[in-house]
């Protein structure tokens, strides 16, 4: 029985060929229908665009679970800069601008207390520890430490390293490098 997950990729990688036009516009294509539920998805994309049924379920479930996922991250990331921590989300900002120069393929996935980085697998995560800091845990295996690359120690078992950052300004040359090291080596 063929994997499900390669399935799915295997659609994405011939559904320009099969359909006309790339996942990307059916996407489109169909939010701008707005249409909400899976099953009206399917009937629009299908009648008004002859797709077929797969194509047209795929469309549906990528569409119903960005439009689901993007919410509920957004309420995470809220919930994790609020209050006393306020604060601190300039600098979460201007950081997750930096990180997502380095590839298509970064992937911010919120959790209710920090947000995980990852390409292939997680290379960073990024905590609001206190109200006047944020953390960066980074894998870096083999690199060593120094006073401001700490070693990650008690702060997260996750990552092998961690910078603490204070303010925009600590978003810096030396973060991004160290970031794009860990990019690198999740790739």
């Amino acid at each position: 029985m063929k994997d499900s997950s390669a399935a799915e990729a295997a659609m994405v990688k011939n559904s320009e060929q099969k359909t006309g036009k790339p996942l990307d516009h059916w996407l489109k294509t169909a939010a701008a229908h707005g249409a909400a539920k899976h099953g009206e998805i399917v009937a629009f994309l299908k009648t008004d665009h002859g797709l077929g049924h797969g194509y047209a379920n795929l469309v549906a479930h990528r569409l119903l679970k960005s439009s689901a996922s993007d919410s509920d991250a957004d309420e995470l990331i809220a919930a994790q800069y609020a209050g006393k921590k306020a604060g601190l989300r300039p600098i979460y900002d201007a950081l997750i601008a930096r990180i997502e120069q380095l590839g298509d393929d970064v992937e911010l996935a919120p959790k209710k207390a920090y947000v995980s980085v990852r390409r292939a697998k997680q290379f960073a995560l990024i905590q609001p520890s206190t109200a006047t800091r944020l953390d960066v845990g980074i894998n870096l295996k083999g690199t060593e430490p120094s006073e401001r690359l700490e070693a990650s120690g008690s702060f997260n078992s996750m990552v092998s390293h961690r910078v603490r950052l204070g303010s925009v300004g600590d978003v810096d040359k030396a973060l991004i490098e160290w970031l794009r090291a860990a990019y690198n080596a999740a790739g």
